[in-house]
């Protein structure tokens, strides 16, 4: 007996299942279904990524559905496009025994009034994405105001990508009396908010712990120098000939680039962000799935709609700015049943983030070594004589073994084994054989603070006086230099002046974006200090900073009456605000920029305020 019998599911659900395959409800699945068929109720699940969530609330809205009815009845709500797309091709696989189910995906960069169509000649179950669903309600196009059942699938994610308020909006079109039912594969505050303000007494399960990772993932990290962590990806990929991976980066930028790297390297590899099109996702998604892309280069919205089973690695190019996210990264892998690994790239100064996300997945990382030229040739040799073993010979070859024997019938057979295994040794032999050691000693120079592997240290004559603190002051300089969250740390605030730490990769960056840079006409100084631990005794500091900041401060400016000053460059004279550069965070992927000022602050009267951060910083 099929053991999805015993869940209550109807003939109609048992043989679509059985010609799909699936024999064995997974977790979520088992403990879901019945609660959801049971009653009409709401429903918090927390599950990992690739437990079969979709299954889980998907088979019990088509069970609930009223085939015969043309309303809209369900709604499920999915982050992005690539994810919207998955659910609604899975939900109408799950209802293909139903003559009268139609599912509708509604979905940003497709033509709106082709979707709307769609909806009006009857579409019980809707999966949109949030911004093109609130624009449809927005233009009418719509009416959720009859629905039974709504799903907020990945609703961490979607929160993190700052769509609240498109959902609270969504959620104020629908009946009281629905049915909620929030899937996420982890639980911050703002997914326990959603609960506590949108459902009724909601029901919870939990398959595992709350925010661990899956148990199929096994979690490791290599320490190298920032300038290497290229050539590191490049020997993971070498080092594992068969490996089949999603190389994670924190932007579109460094995500097109490291794929163009590796594609003009040889490698098979694509890049998959928010910058593409519907059509390129599509085709670099075909691609990625048949294998003939080897490396699927993403920023962490973008893979949100992957759903492979056979990944067997995750590299973590860049650790992402928010912890929880690393989550959603490995769950990539590990997936089916299968196990896979999550590897981390990082430098010695972010060893304190891998503590962190230890805490949170509830495992431990493996420090391991980046391999050696020699290492990485020894895999290769053997792992192309496994695939001359393994090769079935093609008959039609046949016809050519004679004159093959001709020109080869002279070497003896140990001669032209050598001769065959160099032709692809050699290759990895010449590349390697001079490589340099990649690996750096995490424990070196341990407990010394002044000690962080590559990083520069800067200083910059603005501070406490100046209505900064160490958080707006990264805000400032992230934003001034286009750098990530995490690239600017060890930010020190004294009274006139402060003192930053960025890696080496992002030294020219800082020295440019600050050459000539002013605020409200006063000159902005960013100098490398001649002492690495610059800012080590606050007081002695202090003082020659104030020397420092009266011979670079260029006037000292005109204090806006919020404590900050107003940006812009010298040679710039179309700027103002210092905020003309755009943050390149794939935040966009789907319907939605998230809103951005500079430096996160207000300024409505022309003023900078300084934002504190709502999470705290690794």
């Amino acid at each position: 007996m099929n053991k999805f019998e015993a869940l209550g599911l109807n003939d109609e659900l048992l043989k679509a299942i059985e010609e799909m395959g699936f024999t064995q409800p997974s977790e979520i699945q088992e403990k879901a279904i019945p609660v959801l068929l049971s009653e009409m109720t709401d429903l918090v699940a927390l599950a990992q990524t690739g437990t079969g969530k979709t299954a889980a609330f998907g088979f019990p809205m088509i069970q609930n559905i009223d085939a015969d009815s043309r309303t809209t009845q369900g709604l499920i709500i999915a982050p992005t496009r690539e994810l919207c797309l998955q659910i609604s091709k899975e939900m109408e696989k799950y209802a293909k025994h139903y003559k009268s189910i139609n599912v509708v995906a509604v979905y940003g960069g497709a033509n709106i009034t082709e979707q709307a169509k769609k909806i009006k000649r009857g579409a019980q179950i809707i999966v949109a994405t949030p911004g093109r669903m609130k624009d449809m309600i927005r233009r009418r196009l719509v009416d959720i105001s009859k629905i039974e059942i709504c799903v907020l699938d990945e609703a961490d994610e979607m929160l993190n990508m700052g769509f609240y308020e498109d959902i609270t909006d969504i959620l104020s079109h629908t009946p009281n009396d629905k049915s909620t039912w929030l899937f996420s594969a982890t639980m911050p505050r703002e997914v326990a908010r959603i609960a506590k303000d949108f459902m009724n007494s909601p029901q919870e399960i939990t398959v595992g712990s709350k925010n661990i990772g899956a148990s199929t993932v096994s979690h490791e990290y290599y320490v190298v120098g920032a300038r290497d962590r290229y050539a590191a990806l490049k020997r993971l990929s070498d080092a594992h000939p068969d490996i089949f991976s999603v190389v994670f980066c924190r932007t579109k930028r460094d995500t097109q680039a490291v794929a163009e790297k590796l594609v003009a390297d040889g490698y098979n590899a694509a890049a998959l962000h928010g910058d593409l099109s519907q059509t390129q996702r599509d085709l670099v998604m075909k691609s990625f799935r048949t294998k003939q892309i080897q490396t699927l280069v993403a920023t962490d919205v973008a893979a949100r709609g992957i759903d492979v089973d056979d990944i067997t690695h995750v590299i973590n190019y860049q650790l992402p700015d928010e912890i929880e996210t690393y989550t959603h990264r490995s769950g990539r892998t590990g997936r089916a049943g299968k196990s896979g690994i999550s590897m981390v790239l990082i430098t010695k100064s972010e060893m304190r983030k891998i503590k962190a996300v230890e805490r949170i997945i509830g495992k431990k990382f493996e420090a391991k070594q980046i391999p050696n030229g020699m290492e990485i040739c020894e895999v290769q040799l053997f792992h192309l004589v496994n695939k001359i073993k393994q090769t079935e010979i093609n008959p039609e070859i046949e016809s050519y073994i004679p004159a093959i024997q001709e020109v080869l019938g002279d070497i003896d057979k140990d001669e032209l084994i050598q001769k065959m295994v160099s032709v692809e040794f050699t290759k990895f032999l010449n590349y390697y054989k001079k490589a340099k050691n990649l690996n750096i000693d995490a424990a070196e120079n341990k407990g010394n603070s002044a000690s962080f592997g590559d990083s520069t240290r800067f200083f910059i004559n603005v501070g406490e006086k100046d209505g900064y603190d160490w958080m707006s002051l990264k805000d400032l300089i992230k934003d001034v230099a286009d750098l990530g969250r995490d690239d600017v740390f060890r930010a020190d605030c004294m009274g006139s002046f402060s003192f930053f730490n960025v890696e080496a990769e992002n030294v020219e960056k800082i020295l440019e974006a600050f050459d000539g840079y002013e605020m409200d006409g006063r000159r902005i100084s960013v100098e490398i200090t001649k002492r690495k631990e610059g800012g080590g005794n606050r007081r002695r500091n202090d003082r020659g900073g104030r020397r420092n900041d009266r011979r670079n401060s260029g006037g000292g400016g005109r204090r806006d009456d919020r404590g900050g000053f107003r940006g812009r460059r010298s040679n710039d004279s179309g700027s103002s605000g210092g905020s003309g550069r755009s943050n390149d965070r794939d935040r966009s992927f789907g319907d939605r920029k998230k809103s951005s000022s500079y430096g996160g602050g207000n300024k409505s009267d022309g003023g900078f305020k300084p934002r504190r951060k709502r999470r705290s910083d690794w």
